[in-house]
């Protein structure tokens, strides 16, 4: 399992160098900079005030969603593994003196490395697909979280997921679940945002994990599950037949004619 993650983490540390360049613009770092809220369609709309909140932000990659957290109010905590990622969000964190603070660490080891405890742990976009133990993720979110604080997760659906991107009529191609012992093993040498730079590090180890493994992960680490629902944009183009929404805050949808799929799925829960 090491070597997984250290492989995974070398990914991202090519990522993120990538990503914070944003020569392709799909972090809209600049205009970030500029004063811009960058949170996609969903979490924008989902989320509500957040003013005064303390939140930690789970595999946060270069913090940029954390910064537009702590832009709208909140006192914000970011952790991710990558060393490279969480350098670049102290540099965002620093060149615009929101209130956010980053840690570099495992996501499994967060209760250990955050102090205190929070009124909301946010996860969104492409998180738990990197973590092969369901289970003990959410029971670590929920150790984070004060009485009455909330879980928010946003993810891409994990059917969308057993699909074949490469493929014009999305043809399935991997299994719903995926054994912890036996990650799904990919290779792509440039990154989704559209970036042409290649990854030195193109290996990485993931895991496909069912909404209801999911949801009883989340039950059993003694949240109430308030809200599931599910969505049919996306934050990223999962394939090169998605399209743009126009007038949205990022956001993917299948082509006209297509048949209509969930593309992405947002729980709310809370302790206590």
């Amino acid at each position: 399992m090491e070597n997984w993650f250290e492989q995974n983490r070398r990914n991202w540390n090519d990522r993120a160098a990538i990503h914070v360049r944003d020569e392709a613009g799909g972090y809209l770092v600049q205009a970030f900079l500029n004063g811009a809220d960058n949170l996609h369609d969903i979490e924008h709309e989902e989320l509500g005030d957040v003013a005064g909140l303390r939140i930690a932000h789970l595999q946060c990659h270069f913090g940029i969603d954390t910064l537009c957290l702590a832009r709208r109010g909140a006192s914000c905590v970011g952790l991710d593994f990558s060393p490279v990622a969480i350098a670049a969000a102290r540099d965002l964190q620093a060149r615009t003196g929101l209130d956010a603070s980053f840690i570099e660490g495992n996501v499994y080891d967060a209760r250990d490395l955050l102090k205190g405890d929070f009124d909301l742990v946010y996860v969104t976009w492409g998180a738990i697909n990197w973590l092969p133990d369901i289970r003990r993720w959410a029971g670590v979110a929920a150790s984070l979280l004060k009485p009455g604080g909330r879980l928010y997760l946003l993810e891409g659906h994990p059917s969308l997921m057993t699909l074949d991107e490469k493929t014009p009529d999305l043809r399935p191609a991997y299994d719903w679940r995926t054994p912890r012992g036996a990650p799904l093993t990919m290779s792509d040498d440039t990154t989704y945002t559209g970036d042409t730079v290649r990854i030195a590090n193109p290996v990485t180890h993931e895991w496909l994990h069912p909404i209801s493994d999911v949801v009883n992960a989340v039950i059993a680490s003694g949240l109430r599950i308030e809200a599931l629902n599910e969505h049919e944009r996306l934050a990223w183009a999962f394939s090169p037949i998605m399209v743009p929404v126009e007038g949205r805050r990022r956001m993917w949808v299948l082509p006209d004619g297509f048949p209509r799929l969930p593309l992405a799925f947002s729980l709310w829960a809370r302790k206590g």
